[in-house]
């Protein structure tokens, strides 16, 4: 996903935790309050790992005159540990109507958001078993998505019918039955959309069915051949135009290329969506290639600005450029900001994926930097880093951007820039762009690819493939607000300049190269917790700046 801005972000989450947080709680860290419902949607519990979802088979019936759903869900499951009781997850407010096993209804109890499933005798370990969830209601409806999440119901200049959802952080569980956890991504799913006759219904995947219901009635079946976080799993309503069009990869593998569009917009979808092509070379050549490649690629008109939806992309830029007819830029590029930002989460996000949301940065700040490493290969290196430096001021650095784990708590929204910035700094410290194309496309394609991962795995592989240790870096980085202070004097001394310099940190024993330049020379320099001097030869002390362009760092001048 996007942000729109911090102070906007900031708003939001403390809302959300003032809601949250009331009744029965416990303090945890940094102050922040979790209650058992937290728990109960961010946790591992026995209910939970004693199952894995193989598949789920949803369908949906659409009532556009009442804002309303009603339908099943098939969940295809085995068996890890021996159990007679599950945890799904759908929102409290949606009605259960059932519950059924073998043909047989089972018992159910609700608490919050969490669903007990009890089976009459207990599953056995490696066995595979199929419950339904049939259920109806209302799901909430986004005031503002796609940040507070939701549906959105609304009409497009025609006045037809135009519906879609985005949920990420809200969850899938907002409005279909599931095993809502990050850590559990189903390896296929089939949804049918059944909607009023002339509107199309686009889901993730590939289209295997379109009939008629009724005279009324249309049904559209999609299937997804490949793992999917469960927030990913969408639906696009509307009298949709499609357009086809493909690219063509060097080993000869052809990759489809949809899009789905507002009839009164073809023309100025097909000048936009020129980007995708370039784009999708430039993420081949640094991360791989395009990941999901038997669903193809689609790009859908929404009536909210985008989210990275797998093989479904949302869009809502409105054909302009930047974000919202914006320079989001801020150096002046024009380029679509919504096409290339969530189109690299079909990397960070959709293919390596995050097992708790506390590591939501890996999706943010990886995807944030591909912005980057869109710009470096259509701009070049030095465009690239001024295009990262141009965020320095967007970062408020007042909260961690890891969150807690097990409480279905993201870090906070600097994950997107200060993420950018963070991994700038970590390819500086490594120092070899060559080694640091392979380590990014080793997590990217190879490490990590259709897995679900978190910070520890991550910083591991980095630590192996640089032969650094970076922990301590990545830690200050994101278990901390406070950037890494460079805490540093000057003195003159004939035509010597002696520099004495530090690092102030949160992390005990923090070790980071400090970058200056002399004279416009580029120095690398050691550095931890510990005074250290270094002297150069200079005319005056003007000579020495400190590289803040290569680390993202905050400076103390005694």
């Amino acid at each position: 996903m996007f942000t729109e801005s911090n102070v906007t972000k900031t708003f939001i989450f403390i809302l959300l935790m003032a809601i949250n947080h009331s009744g029965f709680s416990q303090l945890l860290n940094q102050n922040k309050v979790f209650t058992r419902k937290d728990s109960l949607r961010g946790s591992l519990r026995p209910e939970r790992e004693c199952f894995d979802v193989d598949y789920y088979e949803l369908a949906l019936n659409f009532d556009t005159v009442n804002a309303s759903i009603s339908g099943s869900n098939s969940i295809y499951f085995k068996v890890k540990k021996m159990t007679n009781i599950i945890q799904l997850d759908l929102e409290e407010h949606i009605a259960i109507d059932s519950i059924l096993w073998q043909n047989k209804v089972l018992a159910f109890t609700r608490e919050f958001n969490a669903v007990f499933v009890r089976f009459p005798e207990t599953l056995t370990v490696n066995s595979r078993n199929t419950v339904t969830v049939k259920y109806h209601g209302q799901p909430v409806i986004a005031k503002r998505a796609p940040w507070d999440g939701g549906f959105v119901w609304s009409k497009d200049k025609e006045g037809n019918a135009w519906i879609a959802v985005a949920c990420e952080g809200l969850g899938a569980s907002s409005w279909w039955p599931c095993k809502d956890h990050l850590s559990d991504e189903p390896d296929s799913i089939k949804i049918t959309c059944i909607v009023p006759t002339g509107l199309s219904a686009v889901c993730n995947g590939n289209l295997i069915q379109e009939r008629k219901v009724s005279e009324k009635q249309t049904a559209f079946t999609w299937s997804i051949s490949y793992p999917i976080n469960t927030y990913n799993i969408t639906f696009n309503i509307g009298k949709y135009t499609h357009w086809r069009d493909s690219l063509r990869y060097s080993d000869g593998d052809i990759l489809r290329l949809d899009y789905y569009v507002m009839p009164y917009n073809l023309e100025f979808s097909k000048k936009q969506f020129e980007q995708v092509k370039p784009m999708l070379l430039c993420y081949e050549k640094y991360l791989g290639k395009y990941p999901f490649m038997r669903d193809g690629y689609a790009l859908v008109e929404t009536p909210y600005l985008g989210m990275e939806h797998q093989g479904a992309i949302a869009y809502g830029n409105k054909y302009q450029t930047g974000y919202a007819g914006k320079d989001f830029s801020k150096i002046g590029l024009d380029f679509d900001y919504i096409i290339i930002h969530e189109t690299g989460h079909e990397w960070w996000g959709n293919s390596v994926s995050c097992r708790d949301i506390a590591d939501m940065w890996i999706h943010e700040g990886f995807c944030t930097y591909t912005e980057a490493i869109y710009v470096e290969c259509m701009f070049g290196k030095a465009k690239a880093k001024e295009y990262i430096n141009a965020k320095r001021s967007s970062v408020r650095n007042k909260a961690p951007i890891q969150g807690s784990y097990g409480v279905n708590e993201e870090g906070d929204g600097d994950m997107y820039n200060k993420g950018m910035l963070m991994l700038n700094t970590v390819r500086n410290i490594v120092g070899d762009d060559e080694l640091w194309w392979q380590i990014i496309k080793g997590i990217s394609d190879t490490a990590f690819k259709m897995k679900v991962t978190d910070a520890d795995e991550i910083i591991s592989y980095f630590n192996k493939k640089s032969g650094q240790n970076l922990s301590a870096v990545f830690s200050q980085y994101l278990k901390y607000p406070k950037l890494p202070t460079l805490v540093y004097s000057l003195k003159r001394k004939g035509k010597n300049c002696k520099l004495t310099y530090s690092w102030e940190t949160d992390v005990a024993n923090f070790q980071m190269p400090v970058f200056v330049y002399v004279q416009k020379k580029l120095h690398r320099l050691d550095g931890n917790n510990k005074k250290l001097t270094k002297s150069f030869s200079c005319e005056t002390i003007d000579d020495i700046q400190i590289a803040t362009d290569l680390m993202f760092v905050d400076t103390k001048k005694l």
